[in-house]
């Protein structure tokens, strides 16, 4: 991600250091951060341009970059092609920060060890619809409908079922010469989601990116090299790559 910053022009801002500067109108040189870049429109909402890739265990954006690129310091675009503005949260956890994220989570105020394993590996966070078909191969209930429980004083106590009834016809059960009337409820119809599983998926679903083909990365170092530089012209303007920013008089 170095490399990234490398990248963005400066800044002379005010030296505010009282010790360090002699006068109000010393400057120093620092990176310009509010100088973001990102992907053109027709290349990100594009998918020709990307190719799927699965974050495999505990790789970093760094691994991915030289694996799809032979270069890690390309890790910045990895990041940009994803719009991952947080490392910290939209990329995935390494097996330890997933496993302390969980007991620091699920484990506040618990200090028995084995009711954290319990409530993290066995404690209900939602119930879930299972799909629900009839004796043609209709759809009467789709799977993945989701039913959070009321929370409980006890974070170790099972939340009870949702109440919730499915109630349909279904012509091809012979009753006679016509259909039957079918009712499910409970277990019949929805199960039982982990802590674990409903965090597993979180993470899970940040593995799978996009990253760009290398083939086009010269035409994303042609468009940086046109919109990272400062036009000539604005009276903050020192070179191509410095501006120099307005006196903002904090103290005297």
């Amino acid at each position: 991600m170095s490399s990234y910053f490398r990248l963005l022009p400066n800044i002379d801002y005010v030296n505010r250091n009282r010790e360090a500067s002699t006068s109000i109108n010393q400057f120093i040189e620092t990176k310009n951060l509010f100088k973001r870049v990102k992907l053109r429109d027709d290349i990100f909402g594009n998918v020709n341009f990307f190719q799927r890739y699965k974050i495999i265990g505990d790789e970093r954006p760094e691994n991915v970059a030289f694996k799809i690129y032979k270069d890690e310091i390309l890790d910045w675009l990895v990041l940009l092609s994803n719009n991952i503005l947080n490392i910290q949260t939209e990329w995935p956890l390494s097996q330890t920060s997933f496993d302390k994220y969980l007991v620091e989570k699920y484990g506040a105020g618990i200090d028995n060890s084995d009711q954290i394993y319990n409530i993290i590996y066995n404690g209900v966070h939602h119930y879930e619809t299972i799909e629900i078909r009839d004796s043609s191969g209709v759809v009467q209930l789709k799977e993945g409908i989701v039913f959070t429980p009321r929370p409980t004083n006890d974070p170790a106590a099972t939340p009870a079922l949702p109440n919730f009834t499915l109630r349909y016809f279904d012509g091809g059960l012979t009753q006679g010469t016509v259909g039957a009337n079918v009712e499910l409820r409970g277990p019949d119809i929805l199960r039982a989601v982990t802590n674990y599983e409903y965090e597993s998926k979180i993470e899970n679903d940040k593995r799978n990116i996009f990253v760009l083909k290398p083939q086009y990365l010269n035409i994303i170092f042609n468009d940086l090299e046109k919109v990272l530089p400062y036009k000539e012209g604005s009276s903050q303007y020192v070179g191509p790559f410095l501006k120099r920013v307005d006196d903002i008089r904090l103290f005297q």
